[in-house]
């Protein structure tokens, strides 16, 4: 089942990777386009000469955003079906399709949402270069403890509902995640390497961007790989009542 269940996870992450790369062709990539831009401009005001282009642009907007998202999202696909084969039956009376959608929402908070609130994404020509290894580290250190947040508020609640009722340990699980994640966003450094020239609104309209992107590539993964687990897990919701039946 595992198996089978990780395939199907693989094709709708593809699919969901083809519907977020058109998302960022469509609206991140004039953003990029724009902070490149910026960013030659201020080589030529400071007589640098222009870096040599492994890759041109074209290749890189195009076939490369293509392939890179669409790897991106088989291997989420995976990993979320592997996640699904956990949660399946242990989350109360949810079928497929209401387990997929809740571990696609709860993914897209705990893996996308938190993290990018505390180091949101930067298009080109934002950050010093000799930054770069301890930018990545902090982003996913923050990945890691709202991973470890969520997870200890998931087995908490589970716990609390048996005392307290589901919809009780479900509040009191989600506020101690938020608690947990709002303290390790004031403990981690801040990190702010905006040049003070670069435009703010070009800055919003990538983030946005960059977080619609997300958004496109998790909700169709949760939706898609819901219908499809349906499908090999409750084929008998599938069939037709016989004659005479109600159903």
């Amino acid at each position: 089942m595992v198996r089978s269940l990780l395939v199907r996870g693989m094709l709708a992450g593809a699919l969901a990777g083809l519907l977020a790369f058109a998302f960022a062709w469509i609206f991140g990539e004039p953003q990029v386009n724009l902070a490149i831009g910026f960013e030659e401009h201020m080589r030529q005001m400071a007589g640098e000469a222009p870096e040599p282009e492994l890759v041109s642009r074209a290749v890189q907007s195009t076939v490369g955003l293509l392939t890179g998202v669409v790897v991106y999202g088989s291997a989420i696909g995976g990993i979320f079906a592997l996640a699904f084969a956990g949660a399946y039956g242990r989350l109360g009376r949810l079928a497929a399709r209401g387990t997929a959608a809740l571990l696609a929402a709860a993914g897209f908070v705990v893996l996308i949402l938190a993290p990018q609130i505390k180091y949101p994404a930067n298009p080109p020509s934002i950050g010093e270069p000799e930054t770069i290894g301890v930018r990545t580290a902090l982003y996913f250190t923050m990945i890691a403890l709202s991973l470890i947040a969520a997870l200890a508020a998931m087995s908490t609640g589970r716990q609390l509902a048996r005392r307290l009722g589901v919809w009780n340990g479900v509040l009191i699980a989600g506020a101690a995640y938020i608690a947990v994640v709002a303290v390790a966003m004031l403990i981690l450094p801040a990190i702010d390497e905006v040049p003070a020239d670069f435009s703010a609104t070009v800055l919003w309209h990538f983030r946005l961007a960059s977080l619609g992107v997300e958004t496109v590539l998790w909700t169709t993964l949760g939706l898609v790989f819901g219908v499809l687990a349906e499908r090999q897990l409750e084929p008998q919701r599938r069939r037709p009542a016989p004659r005479g039946v109600r159903v």
